[in-house]
């Protein structure tokens, strides 16, 4: 299961940077252990697997995102954001 939500967020990270220029949030997983993050987009519902220390980019068009903490955010597809000690930080 684990190389299947890796493998989608890989193709979601290659969909969102076949948009060229088009703003998309992004995620820092600062934590030292693997994150995921539930996203919704257009209706439908992912897993994305962040690893430790990588950043991600997604959402290029707004989503509904569940964060690691339980904690549940509307990104407007401009935000960064850091993974800390398993809760997020949007800037």
């Amino acid at each position: 299961m684990k190389t299947y939500l890796i493998r989608l967020a890989m193709a979601l990270g290659m969909s969102v940077a076949m948009i060229g220029g088009a703003a998309a949030a992004s995620v820092t997983n600062k934590d030292a252990q693997a994150q995921v993050l539930s996203v919704t987009e257009d209706g439908n519902k992912i897993e994305l697997v962040v690893e430790a220390g990588a950043t991600v980019t997604f959402c290029p068009a707004g989503c509904f995102v569940t964060m690691p903490s339980g904690d549940r955010e509307t990104l407007a597809g401009n935000e960064d954001i850091d993974i800390v000690n398993g809760g997020a930080v949007i800037k």
